[in-house]
């Protein structure tokens, strides 16, 4: 529990201490214009309180990832501790944050725009196209867990996939509508459900207080199947939002169209980020505690959650946690399609005050979403295959925004501050380049060979940046 506990204690410093830092890099000043006032059409853009778009932020971002990636993380021992501490101050926060700030900095802009803005017309255009498919992918995969969720809780006529078209219903509804008449009053309910979860694992964490990994212990591989799933990249991989995420950065300039000042970015971006760290963190100690009772057999991280909620917060209390758990993939997947429209929509230059011109962009971006979702349901063979794509695009795109997030500090000549982006570039760069090598829907290259390859494409990575 002592590496538990200096985790912790490090993630809530990190907000006070190197997210003020990184407020002093990007030189804050709240007297600047902002996009909600200066491009406010009542629908994407207009002004929301801090506190209202902290909690929207949150869900936003806070969706599988931090409660099963932590989860299946932990099965690869200590080492998962360490990456969701490191990764969330250093390159998760970080890249959240500046991303948001130059979103805001430049009337709302989407992600793709930001990394065409920095690495060029030819980035630009890929990334458009890459985002949407990832938005798309997030539609798809964040229906089918919480609807299994919802249909345990519900009687039996109510199956998964009557749950599923609810749940696909409310998507549209969330996607069309002004931002402030379903998002802006449902999240701050489902918040609620969400920090109840985790504060509710936390502390009884400590009322049970297993007796959990320490780091001076080592950092060995714990997983069952080590030798095929080695902790770099798989692991990195795995915990994916729990860490850093390339999502969390298309999801930034929705947030960034409500802020009334540039000061609300700490707190916002930085902060949601810090706080589904620790969400992380408490996930996947639980989680340990759970394999060290039952063994390593279980991968179904749903199980596992109702598992512990129900027998550490009782039947009340774990029907909450589970709400908490239903609400954050939800929320991911509805305002990740809300992204999409919106790059669509910037992309062709259709504006959006019209209930017309937002269907003419919903219609077939929902179409495409439910035959992914079909395709998702024939076997769990579908689904997995589909998770796994989207978690590989979801880092990939992360090690863009990086990149060009660098690029930004360096052309604004801020010294040699652009190596706070640059070390998590080069780094996620070799996890992304090692994964595609050994992943099964990959090139399947042993697991040291691409290691030799992630290390090839880091160093002519940092090389190309050099001679720019």
């Amino acid at each position: 529990m002592q590496t538990f506990l200096i985790c912790l204690t490090l993630l809530v410093v990190a907000y006070f201490t190197y997210g003020r830092y990184l407020e002093k890099v990007c030189e804050i000043d709240s007297s600047n214009p902002v996009p909600s006032k200066t491009h406010y059409d009542g629908v994407d853009y207009l002004p929301l309180p801090r506190w209202r778009i902290f909690l929207i932020q949150l869900l936003n971002i806070a969706g599988l990832g931090p409660i099963f990636g932590a989860i299946m993380g932990a099965k690869f021992g200590t080492a998962s501790f360490l990456w969701i501490v490191l990764g969330s101050i250093f390159a998760g926060a970080t890249h959240d944050y500046i991303a948001g700030m130059l979103s805001l900095r430049n009337s709302g802009e989407n992600l793709p725009d930001i990394i065409g803005r920095y690495l060029g017309k030819n980035a630009k255009l890929i990334m458009r196209i890459f985002t949407i498919v990832l938005m798309v992918l997030v539609g798809a995969v964040f229906v089918a867990g919480p609807a299994g969720l919802i249909a345990n809780l519900t009687p039996s006529a109510l199956n998964t996939t009557s749950w599923m078209i609810v749940i696909f219903l409310y998507y549209l509804l969330a996607t069309l509508l002004p931002i402030d008449k379903i998002i802006g009053r449902v999240y701050p309910i489902f918040a609620v459900a969400l920090l109840f979860m985790a504060i509710g694992v936390l502390v009884m964490l400590y009322v049970n207080m297993p007796v959990l990994p320490e780091i001076w212990d080592g950092l060995a591989n714990t997983h069952p199947d080590a030798e095929k799933l080695p902790i770099f990249p798989i692991m990195f991989v795995s915990i994916a939002c729990g860490a850093i995420s390339g999502f969390h950065a298309t999801q930034s300039p929705l947030m960034a169209r409500c802020m009334k000042k540039e000061k609300y970015g700490r707190p916002v971006f930085y902060g949601a980020m810090i706080v589904e760290g620790i969400v992380a963190l408490v996930w996947a100690a639980a989680a340990t505690y759970f394999f060290q009772k039952n063994g390593m057999g279980e991968s179904n991280a749903a199980v596992i959650v109702n598992d512990i909620t129900n027998s550490w917060l009782g039947t009340i209390g774990g029907i909450l946690a589970i709400l908490g758990v239903i609400a954050a993939p939800i929320t991911s997947g509805d305002t990740a399609l809300r992204s999409a429209r919106l790059i669509i929509a910037d992309f062709f230059n259709i504006e959006q005050k019209s209930i017309k011109k937002r269907l003419l962009i919903c219609v077939p971006m929902f179409a495409c979403t439910f035959l992914l979702l079909l395709y998702s349901l024939r076997d769990a063979a579908g689904f997995d295959l589909i998770w796994r794509y989207f978690s590989w695009a979801n880092q990939t795109l992360s090690v863009f925004t990086l990149w060009a997030i660098t690029v930004f500090l360096v052309r604004e000549r801020k010294g040699l501050c652009f190596i706070i982006t640059l070390v998590p570039a080069l780094f996620m760069t070799a996890i992304c380049a090692s994964y595609i090598c050994v992943a099964p829907e990959g090139f399947g290259i042993l697991p040291d060979f691409s290691l030799v390859i992630a290390s090839v494409v880091a160093v002519i990575s940092i090389v190309l940046f050099s001679i720019w």
